[in-house]
């Protein structure tokens, strides 16, 4: 039998045994990897150990990162180590942006350094309007010349007699070639409303019918609308009337201005300012 000597105990049974403060955190580098070892309390107050292992990797970063690196820490992390601290930094992951200014910036091959070498599609860049030739306008050697003139006034005289070329762009009728030119005086004695007249004042019960025996012996008309409400359909107290002679609409405007129909007085008037024909 082993003696009790012999056997060996484990770390929670050496932590459990030593009552005291945790045992310090400790890292150690090796292979290309960190291991980091804490001690803590867990919920149900056990000491707990804690391995992380991490990689070390050496990257390029830019002078910014690099000089914020030598930034030395302050408050709880003043004696911390250089590096993330687990117990108050939180690790993520890198995340890298890639900004374009442009959709055809960003849908363009990566050619190198070999496009600004290339020639251009164009060699001709600008191009005179008085001589055709390749510099300005305002520095053309032939801008008051003799030539440039006579050959300006035949190109004016050539567009005056070219004919007009046919398209298929729509011309309104009054604007077409031999068109007589449309009147732009009012219609005065074909419009319909020169006899019509407003009746207002009118009752919420009344219906066309009423509005039709009121009027009908002052002379023909030709049309009546009666203003209802959408909702409720009853009159709102207003409607217009249309004779067909304007002697007819006047008399009806002096008897029924002021006249008693259904306990209320009615008032009416011309639709709009009778025109002088």
């Amino acid at each position: 039998m082993p003696v009790a000597d012999d056997i060996q105990s484990s770390w929670a049974d050496e932590v459990e045994i030593d009552q005291g403060a945790l045992p310090p955190p400790s890292e150690v580098v090796e292979n290309g990897l960190k291991i980091v070892t804490e001690y803590k309390y867990d919920n149900d107050n056990k000491k707990v150990k804690i391995v992380r292992t991490y990689k070390i990797e050496k990257r390029v970063v830019s002078k910014s990162i690099a000089k914020r690196k030598t930034w030395s820490k302050f408050g709880d992390s003043a004696s911390d180590k250089p590096g993330p601290n687990p117990a108050t930094t939180n690790v993520s992951e890198d995340v890298f942006m890639q900004f374009i200014t442009s959709k055809e910036e960003s849908q363009r091959t990566d050619d190198g350094d070999l496009d600004g070498l290339k020639p251009q599609t164009s060699s001709v860049i600008y191009k005179c309007r008085t001589c055709q030739g390749e510099h300005w306008t305002l520095s053309c050697p032939f801008k008051n010349s003799d030539v440039v003139m006579a050959k300006a006034n035949e190109a004016a005289k050539a567009a005056e007699t070219k004919t007009p070329a046919t398209t298929n762009k729509y011309i309104a009728p009054n604007m077409r070639e031999g068109a007589k030119p449309r009147s732009c005086e009012p219609p005065g004695p074909r419009r319909d409303d020169i006899a019509a007249i407003r009746i207002s004042n009118l009752s919420n019960f009344a219906v066309e019918a009423d509005l039709d025996d009121l009027v009908r012996g002052f002379g023909p008309v030709q049309k009546l609308y009666l203003a209802k409400e959408k909702s409720t359909g009853q009159c709102k107290g207003f409607a217009y009337v249309h004779f067909k002679f304007k002697a007819d609409a006047a008399k009806a405007i002096q008897i029924l201005n002021g006249y008693g129909y259904d306990h209320l007085i009615l008032n009416v008037e011309w639709s709009k300012p009778p025109q002088n024909n």
